[in-house]
């Protein structure tokens, strides 16, 4: 477990935050980072900002600030299971849910709120969905997916008409209220209140967890040690068009600590109050402290049998009857004496903890999911076996931190005097493969965490073990980040094609579903090493062709409605495969010509998209003869050579502009000739047929014969070959973090970036070179004045505000609203990029 960065304030304030202030982070699927800081006026000590910070980990300096308008210092920020939208509490019992602006990651806005006046919030937690998934480490040598990632049945927490979860959120208050807001289909909330029970008294820590039956479980203390834990089953229903409320009480259980004659008074108050996992409310883990130390206890729910007395033990037992049984809770371990615990960070994986799991686990040493976190206040960091508690990692902060796993007289070391720099608030990423916190001095610090925990492991079991968090993440949607900062250069290319390997492995409808996940995943490993960089341009190139192809196809029509045949696009693609003809014309003539008969504005629009096709296939031949000569340098477009898939797609397409091309000449794409008479279509055409037979899947691979290859070195003297700027600028931190030393950043300067590695080639552009639009497919200019919006994953460019009024334009924007061509979400960007 290593240090990857530390962002720090540009600008803070002299007047720092008060240690006693309670820090909050929270990490999304979509490896957003959010948390909190409290920032004093300067000239009025009363006058305090409750901020609450945003950032994508692969531009950690890009922070985007709110002033949350809490009135009280921030106690809980949570994300939804979706990562688009924060909840974030205060001390006042108010709440917010924030959503993002424009779908901008740096651009957010209070669009709900719900408040409970004068009730601090202990707990809060978005109501489930229903979604569980279960990761079996036993299954991870299989070939299907669904036997690695299984779909657990689980109850979403309120279903509205047809079982479709409602959406709402739930807290819990330090007088022992727990207060429910509802999403009604219509945007309005619908929100009640009740007591956890009659008699209600104080809760100072409280955690939130839920059934697979749908009800909630609450865990709650009022901070006193010797005092009972207790736990309530909340079940929450929607009766005539207001919300219910029913609370029971659950077995209560005394930390173990109390019990023991020699700690009973050591450990005086309950710090940490947490269930393992928001799906598993049978585990729960508590951690107890004084000034100087702690102690942590893991407890777990089971039934029991109830002892008969005696007298009823000899009477004849009727047939059927069973043992009455009780729930009680079990100590599952204790830690021993620890250093004072400052924070607690609970694995995300829902790796299954079935004894055949932990076992292959163990023996192929995968660790994700397995540990805990624990921040100490003398700065360092462990990592503790979430069944055994026992120490897997530990880290040491300060300038002279490295990993001693396992170190456990160092542990013991003399404690340095004073206050020291110490985490207050610290969280899993998804994959558990990094940790983010921040510090008494409001730094954010990003870790690493190995796989193995630091056991050294053969390349193999590394890249398995990898491989196996990758697959996880295509399968749910989320973002693989963190996975990223665990692949070296030399294991890029192994990855890649193991990937492919697994994917190809799956049903075809599984497969059609993770299409483009997986090619974004490609692009994002291959980025990592200068060996597959022109890789990463290829898989770029093709997410925009795939969807390139399935907007065009998407306009034909069939001709006569109600036909039981083939949809015209599934016609064109058969057609195409069948005819082998380098006559783009004698093709043509197999379709049925009136199924593309369209209107002249959307071609017309559409014109961009087209004439990137054309550039495309342009650039792709011109570029032939270099890339298959001996020991030539990999160049982009070198993986569609072989591409016969993408190849086809690209014939298709040709075929379908040839035909739109005679209906409206304007949306053709346009060529610099060399010769009045030369059909440009009809020659990419030809020569890119005699390409795609070199490489069609229904027969073995061929290399290029020497006639196409003439051909194609004549080609730059007959058209124009334009340059092809399809990459995106790559100015994330991800290829920064390969090294071992620590990364240094500051909040609002990018520039501070500069020198950590040496940039790749081709992700950099020259200053006076045109920007572009990556999605609409055109030139900005070199100093745009638009505003713009980047891709948080590849670094896409496309303007914030369309250009176009055309209808077909609009809709092919609105693909991409949401997300980028790779899935990654957008960010604001200055219009001097």
């Amino acid at each position: 477990m290593e240090l990857a960065y530390v962002c720090e304030w540009e600008k803070r304030p002299k007047s720092t935050h008060c240690p006693s202030i309670p820090l909050v982070c929270s990490w999304s699927c979509r490896n957003l980072v959010a948390f909190t800081t409290d920032l004093k006026n300067e000239d009025d000590d009363k006058d305090v900002s409750h901020m609450i910070h945003i950032i994508d980990t692969e531009h950690p300096w890009d922070v985007f600030s709110i002033n949350s308008g809490h009135s009280e210092v921030i106690s809980c920020l949570e994300w939804d299971q979706s990562g688009s939208r924060l909840l974030s509490a205060d001390g006042d019992g108010h709440i917010r849910c924030w959503s993002m602006s424009d779908h901008l990651v740096n651009s957010w806005e209070s669009v709900l709120s719900s408040a409970v006046d004068g009730d601090p919030i202990v707990a809060l937690s978005w109501l489930h969905n229903g979604v569980k998934l279960a990761l079996h480490v036993e299954m991870s040598g299989s070939t299907n997916f669904g036997e690695k990632f299984s779909r657990v049945k689980f109850s979403p927490s309120l279903t509205l008409f047809g079982g479709k979860p409602m959406e709402g959120w739930m807290a819990v208050t330090v007088s022992g209220l727990v207060t429910v807001s509802l999403l009604k289909p219509g945007g309005a909330l619908l929100t009640a209140s009740e007591s956890l029970c009659r008699l209600r008294g104080r809760v100072a820590l409280a955690d939130i967890a839920f059934t697979s039956g749908g009800n909630i479980v609450v865990a709650a203390t009022d901070g006193s040690s010797s005092s009972p834990v207790q736990f309530y089953k909340v079940s929450v229903n929607v009766v005539s068009e207001k919300c219910r409320i029913d609370t029971e009480l659950l077995p209560s259980l005394f930390l173990r600590c109390t019990t023991d004659p020699m700690r009973r008074d050591k450990y005086p108050a309950v710090t940490h109050l947490k269930f393992l996992t928001r799906e598993n409310s049978e585990q729960v883990l508590l951690c107890a402290s004084n000034q100087s130390g702690s102690i942590m206890e893991s407890w777990t729910l089971r039934k029991e049998g109830l002892p008969v007395n005696n007298i009823f033990q000899h009477r004849s037992p009727v047939v059927g009857e069973k043992q009455p049984t009780i729930l009680k809770w079990r100590i599952l371990t204790t830690t021993g004496d620890l250093e004072r615990v400052s924070a607690v960070a609970l694995p995300k994986l829902p790796m299954s903890i079935s004894n055949t799991d932990l076992k292959v686990a163990s023996d192929t040493k995968f660790c994700p999911g397995l540990g805990l976190a624990l921040a100490f206040h003398d700065g360092s960091i462990q990592i503790l076996h979430r069944l055994s508690l026992h120490t897997m990692g530990v880290f040491y902060g300060g300038a002279s931190s490295a990993q001693r796993p396992g170190d456990e007289a160092a542990i013991k070391r003399q404690r340095t005097p004073g206050p020291g720099l110490h985490l207050k608030a610290l969280q899993f990423s998804w994959t558990s493969l990094a940790l983010a916190g921040v510090d008494n001095h409001g730094k954010l610090h990003m870790l690493r965490v190995s796989p193995s925990m630091g056991q050294v492991l053969d390349m193999n079991t590394t890249l398995r073990h990898l491989l196996f968090l990758l697959e996880y993440c295509m399968v749910t949607g989320y973002d693989w980040w963190d996975v990223l900062l665990h692949v070296q250069p030399s294991m890029v290319h192994n990855l890649v094609e193991k990937l492919h390997e697994e994917y190809m492995r799956q049903n075809q409808a599984l497969q059609q579903v993770l299409a483009t996940r997986i090619v974004a995943v490609k692009a994002s490993l291959c980025k990592l090493s200068t060996a597959t960089a022109a890789r990463a341009c290829d898989y770029h190139a093709k997410l925009l062709l795939i969807a390139i192809s399935s907007t065009l196809k998407s306009l034909l029509r069939p001709h006569v409605l109600n036909t039981p045949d083939k949809s015209p696009g599934d016609r064109l693609t058969e057609i195409c495969a069948k005819n082998t003809d380098p006559d783009i014309d004698k093709v043509m003539i197999n379709l049925k010509t009136e199924e593309f008969v369209l209107d002249g504005p959307p071609l017309q629009s559409l014109q961009q998209l087209i004439q990137w096709v054309g550039d495309f296939v342009l650039y792709l031949l011109a570029n032939l003869p270099n890339q298959v000569s001996q020991g030539a340098v990999v160049r982009p477009g070198f993986g569609f050579m072989r591409d016969g898939a993408s190849l086809a797609l690209l014939r298709e397409m040709l075929v379908m502009i040839r035909i739109w091309g005679l209906l409206k000449p304007g949306c053709l794409p346009t060529f610099t000739a060399m010769s009045d008479n030369q059909d440009s279509m009809q020659l990419l055409f030809r020569l890119l047929t005699k390409l795609w037979l070199c490489s069609r899947d229904d027969a073995p691979p061929q290399e290029p014969d020497e006639s196409l290859i003439d051909e194609c070195c004549l080609l730059p003297s007959q058209l124009l070959v334009p340059p092809m700027d399809w990459l995106p600028v790559n100015d994330g931190v991800i290829t920064k973090l390969q090294g071992k030393l620590p990364l240094r950043l500051q909040f609002g300067k990018a520039s501070s970036l500069q020198g950590a590695a040496p940039p790749l080639d081709v992700f950099t552009r020259s200053p006076g070179a045109q920007r572009m639009d990556n999605l609409r497919c055109i030139h900005m200019g070199v100093s745009p004045t638009e505003e713009s919006k980047a891709c948080t994953r590849c670094g896409c460019v496309t303007m914030l505000r369309s250009p176009n009024k055309t209808n077909a334009m609009k809709q092919w924007e609105q693909r991409w609203i949401k997300n980028c061509l790779c899935g990654g979400l957008w960010r604001r960007i200055p219009p001097a990029f």
